[in-house]
């Protein structure tokens, strides 16, 4: 007899034949197998929220003959938990990045800094870029199991190796949605000719790190205009450079959920009454030109001093400030630039505080870009929020920035175009001193980025 059947004629029996029965269900295995189960406390929303979700889950209108209950379960979860209307539920976020230096810790502090939501930053120290696409993966992964995190989203960078860190942590992350950013692509990237990975036919390997990790996102974003139409320019030459399989359809299949995204820049931190004073309290001094990038090949430094030399042997009267970030144990042209210029260099160097290199771009006047490449371009837009004048090459994303239809005079073509303009400018320094570019690029501040971000973010 089923003991459901039993427990009920217990009943009886004690009722109405023998007072003394024992209940036959009442046994410790009984006891153990049916014991009650821990009290789960639900979060109460208030009622026009709950009928917003009930809303929005008709609108969605799913066939439960094609779908599964955990389907519809999982579109409500998801709603609940993202933007409904003017409610705002925040999300926790990871955002995982391998190279935490420069523009990308910078722009992952000011994210979290900024954004509505709960942001958590997973990092490792910005050296050896190469061995942090490797394996940079495997030691994140590690921190992330270690951390005991359970995010709404996963938010990860470009130098991430994404699909061995989701195998690594499947067990975690195999329902959580991800998003990766592209601050740079190793697709569109200008190398070092003389690098060894170059030399040795080994370079398409972080190519394909990149195109691996955005085949395995679920939203997939880029920095700037230029750099989505490049990344979907050079992707099919790309893959079908292999022997077979080259699985071009897995192009669309990116592009469709890749959407441009531009950087957030933190011009609060420039706005203190003692930097704004920096320009005036500088007017009567020489004309300054600033490099304020990275010591890098890509951003074309032999350029940019072969202009100063040809200045400087013009007998133009002129200062420079080598700032920026260097990771790479020497490179000439600076060395002998500082010896060439001699005094009309007046810093040299990596600026270690933030307030030492703002007071140099809020002093400078010039801004000349070189670089052979560059997918955004921050250092030029924090420039630019300081008051430099900027010359441009026609090219990547900087016609993005400053609209070239609207300033064609701040634009070359070549190098010989690039020193009659910089010569120029140098001559008509009190007129150029009067101009500012400010409202250019105004809109890349976190004030208004990090809404769009937070918004991009509940969607995925």
């Amino acid at each position: 007899m089923p003991i459901a059947a039993e427990c009920n004629d217990y009943n009886y029996i004690k009722n109405s034949v023998d007072p003394d029965f024992q209940n036959p269900c009442d046994n410790p295995a009984l006891r153990k197998l049916f014991r009650a189960g821990k009290l789960i406390q639900f979060k109460i929303l208030e009622k026009e929220v709950v009928d917003e979700i009930i809303s929005w889950y008709n609108f969605i209108q799913i066939d439960l003959k094609f779908a599964s209950c955990y389907t519809s379960i999982i579109w409500v979860y998801r709603i609940i938990n993202r933007q409904i209307g003017r409610h705002r539920i925040v999300m926790n976020i990871t955002l995982i990045e391998p190279f935490f230096t420069g523009s990308h810790a910078a722009w992952a502090t000011a994210y979290a800094q900024y954004s509505e939501h709960k942001i958590d930053i997973l990092s490792l120290s910005g050296n050896y870029w190469k061995w942090r696409m490797h394996g940079g993966a495997v030691t994140l992964a590690k921190k992330f199991l270690e951390s005991g995190a359970m995010p709404d989203l996963l938010l990860v960078t470009d130098m991430l190796d994404l699909t061995t860190f989701l195998a690594l942590t499947r067990h975690k992350t195999s329902t959580l949605p991800v998003a990766i950013y592209f601050h740079e692509s190793q697709i569109c990237y200008p190398w070092l000719p003389t690098d060894r990975d170059i030399l040795q036919k080994r370079d398409h390997h972080y190519g394909f790190i990149n195109y691996s990790s955005a085949l395995a996102a679920d939203a997939v974003l880029f920095n700037s205009q230029y750099h989505y139409t490049t990344f979907f320019d050079k992707l099919p030459r790309f893959l079908k450079q292999f022997p077979d399989c080259h699985e071009l359809g897995t192009v669309a299949t990116i592009r469709a959920k890749s959407r441009v995204l531009p950087l957030g820049v933190d011009f609060q931190k420039f706005q203190t009454p003692e930097l704004q004073q920096q320009r005036e309290e500088h007017r009567d001094h020489a004309p300054l030109i600033l490099w304020n990038h990275r010591w890098e090949y890509d951003k074309n430094p032999d350029e940019f001093f072969q202009a100063l030399f040809v200045l400087n042997e013009q007998g133009l009267d002129f200062r420079v400030a080598i700032l920026g970030e260097s990771f790479r144990q020497n490179y000439p042209i600076f060395g002998t630039a500082r010896v060439k210029l001699g005094n009309k260099v007046v810093h040299y160097g990596y600026a270690e505080e933030f307030l030492q290199y703002a007071r140099w771009l809020h002093r400078a006047d010039i801004v000349p870009v070189t670089s052979h490449h560059d997918f955004f371009g921050a250092s030029l837009v924090e420039a630019l929020y300081c008051g430099c004048y900027p010359l441009l090459p026609k090219r990547l994303t900087y016609p993005e920035l400053v609209p070239y239809e609207e300033y064609p005079e701040l634009f070359y073509h070549d190098f010989q175009e690039l020193v009659e303009k910089l010569a120029g400018s140098l001559q008509e320094i009190e007129t150029i001193r009067q101009q500012n570019f400010r409202h250019c690029i105004e809109q890349y501040s976190w004030q208004n980025m990090a809404p769009e971000y937070d918004t991009v973010f509940s969607a995925v």
